[in-house]
Parts: structure tokens; sequence; C-alpha cells
């Protein structure tokens, strides 16, 4: 028995859950970045709206928070934290189901945030301009957000009808 044949399954299987926890998290960090320097604009100007920013910057964050939990759901299911399979004994179709199940949320993730992190950042400049109306600008955050969710969801559901 050769390497990929011991060992192939388990590694596709958290080469997927491992790019489920980090290109999420790069989309959030990028995210919250690019929000981060919008807001930090407009807290030069008005230090008072601290708190309305603060919850623009972190809205592009979530991502990230919801790519570790598929990582987490993955390792569980694949019985790396006692989770009732046994990791070592994952063939490599069964590795490749993991892989492709942590996908939606390892790509969802990271473009959904990247994305939110600059709907979030025009959300700042409507703060800055009509603060009245930064609300709406929430709402255009929440909409990028049902995306990242449909991805938690499609990778979720795909671990949950391994095996």
């Amino acid at each position: 028995m050769g390497f990929f044949e011991a060992f192939g399954g388990l590694a596709l299987a958290l080469l997927g859950a491992g790019l489920a926890a980090v290109l999420p998290g790069i989309g959030s960090a990028k995210g919250t970045g690019c929000a981060g320097e919008a807001g930090t604009g407009l807290l030069c100007q008005d230090p008072s709206k601290f708190g309305k920013v603060l919850i623009l910057q972190v809205i592009p964050g979530t991502q990230g928070l919801y790519g570790l939990v598929v990582w987490f759901f993955a390792i569980f299911r694949m019985g790396l934290l006692g989770g009732g399979g046994s990791a070592f004994d994952l063939t490599v179709q069964e590795g490749l189901r993991y892989f492709a199940a942590c996908l939606p949320m390892a790509l969802g993730g990271l473009f959904s945030a990247i994305a939110q992190g600059r709907v979030a950042a025009g959300s700042i400049n409507i703060l800055a301009k009509k603060p009245d109306d930064w609300s709406k600008g929430m709402v255009l955050c929440i909409t990028v957000e049902f995306y990242a969710i449909l991805s938690l969801l499609a990778s979720m559901l795909m671990i949950l009808n391994i095996g």
C-alpha cells in the first residue's frame, strides 16, 4: 500500500477543511481592512461615529467565523476530534467528498468577504455624508452576507451527508 492510498483520503479532507478556514479568513481580513481604512478617514473628522463605523467594519469578518465553523465541523465528522469516524481510515473517495464539501465555504467566504468589505467602505461614506441614512448601508452589507450564509449552508449540508 502506497502513501497516497494510506493517507491520501485524510490529506484531501484536511486540505478541504483547511481551505474552508483559511480562504474566508483571508477574505475577512481584506474586507475588514478595506472598511477600516474608510472608517479611519471618517473618524479623523468625527470620532463620535466610532460605534457605527465599528459595526460596519466588523460585518465582513463573519465569513472568517463561518469558515472556522465549517473547518471544525469537518474535522469533527472526520473523526479527528472524536466524532465517531476514524480519520486515518478515510478513502481517497471520502477525502474528495470532504474536499468538495468544503469548497463552497472556502470560495464563497473568500469572495463575499472581500465584496462585503467594499460595500461596508461605501456604507461608511454614506455615514459620513448622510448620517441618518447609515442603516441603508447596513442593508446593502446584509445583502452580501446572504451569499456567505448560503455558502455556509451548502458546505454544512454536504458535510452532513458524507458517509
